[in-house]
């Protein structure tokens, strides 16, 4: 295991986004995988914690997620890039930021982020949508 934290970003990264809440392809074996390799996983999203928390719970349920990450750690933030000084207790340089998202990496933080492949519709199946599992292999690699 390694010293640094696992932000995560939601809606076209682990899900689909915060409406259809469709989980991408591999998404309990991905978290799973993550809790292994990093000892703090934060949520880092646009979408509002309340409905994280919902979505969240009903992706434990439906056995697509593990159960801590229901109960995970939400980062409250503001503005228009994810300033990873947000991520409280740690320093920016030890946090790996994914998202599908480039426009949210706050400038001079690149280092910071691995990007994702987006998902969304049409939806691809598990055979089709590789992006957890590549994102999966990067981190392994990170980590060693």
């Amino acid at each position: 295991m390694n010293n640094y934290v696992l932000a995560l970003d939601l809606e076209g990264t682990l899900i689909s986004n915060a409406m259809s809440q469709i989980p991408r392809p591999g998404l309990a074996e991905f978290l799973t995988r993550c809790a292994e390799l990093c000892p703090r996983i934060v949520m880092f999203t646009t979408v509002k914690e309340g409905r994280f928390r919902k979505i969240a719970r009903l992706l434990v349920g439906e056995e697509a997620a593990p159960a801590w990450f229901a109960d995970m750690e939400y980062i409250a933030w503001h503005g228009e890039t994810k300033v990873l000084r947000f991520v409280p207790g740690v320093l920016p340089q030890q946090i790996w930021l994914v998202d599908d998202l480039e426009k949210y990496v706050h400038p001079g933080q690149e280092a910071q982020s691995l990007q994702i492949e987006h998902f969304d519709h049409p939806y691809s199946s598990a055979d089709k949508d590789t992006g957890l599992a590549k994102m999966l292999q990067l981190l392994v690699a990170r980590v060693r």
